[in-house]
């Protein structure tokens, strides 16, 4: 799964409303919501910024190592262990706990009134949702714009990559 920065804006906003609209779960006096929406981005973006801090490092160990050091995502996983970070998969969980975590030190939030497992309820759909559906709607768009190519050869490989980040950018996702 993965976080796309161009989305962050939408996704908080959604998440501020509903966690807002559920009483018993946040008190945020309705003046609050727009910075609550804030203290969320501000979650999302240093999670986004660390992936990018720990990929690039990564990038770099592996060209330092002549490509030989095994491939970037290994490097990856391996320095966002030490970090304590969680990327793929495990990152829903972990940015979960992190807005969790947010909640109780914001100034904007008068009260945490639900259980851990009761916003765990509330956050969880909203972030698949736009992280989730989004990268399926991204593959699905890029797929049918190269359908002439054989999947799985190098000319499908590369023209992937190569649409994928001009939809990307036109998209302002990345």
């Amino acid at each position: 799964m993965r976080l796309y920065e161009g989305i962050i804006p939408t996704l908080a906003e959604e998440m501020a409303r509903v966690l807002a609209d559920e009483e018993e779960l946040l008190e945020v006096e309705p003046r609050y919501i727009s910075e609550l929406t804030l203290d969320i981005e501000a979650v999302l973006k240093e999670y986004v910024r660390m992936e990018r801090d720990i990929y690039n490092r990564a990038r770099d160990i592996s060209a330092e190592q002549g490509g030989r050091g095994g491939n970037v995502h290994k490097i990856k996983n391996r320095l966002a262990r030490e970090r304590n970070f969680k990327v793929g998969e495990e990152s829903l969980e972990y940015i979960v706990r992190q807005l969790i975590e947010a909640f109780f030190h914001s100034s904007f939030v008068e009260e945490v009134y639900g259980e851990d497992i009761d916003l765990r309820k509330a956050i969880t759909p909203v972030l698949k949702k736009h992280m989730v559906g989004k990268e399926e709607k991204l593959d699905e768009e890029v797929r049918s714009k190269i359908k002439n190519l054989k999947e799985g050869s190098a000319a499908w490989d590369i023209e992937y990559q190569n649409v994928m980040a001009r939809i990307k950018r036109t998209q302002k996702i990345e």
